[in-house]
């Protein structure tokens, strides 16, 4: 999948753990290590907005398109 969440970087930046961040927005462990490991398939805005207001960071901080990806995967079908 082109989009890829950048959960990682963005607790790596805030010297957080997902658990810390878990537990400030009040979405599940499960939950948030799906989004984390890129294994998601959607998001919910109200989800977004939780983890940008705590990680006081925008959308586009946590969500990027990576076109190549997209690109490598039809060429190896």
């Amino acid at each position: 999948m082109p989009i890829r969440v950048t959960l990682d970087r963005m607790l790596l930046e805030r010297r957080m753990s997902l658990t810390e961040l878990c537990d400030r927005v009040g979405i599940t462990m499960a939950n948030l290590s799906i989004l984390k490991t890129g294994k998601a398939k959607a998001v919910r805005f109200s989800t977004l907005e939780a983890l940008c207001k705590e990680l006081n960071c925008q959308p586009g901080d946590l969500l990027s398109f990576d076109e190549d990806e997209e690109e490598g995967r039809d060429a190896a079908e």
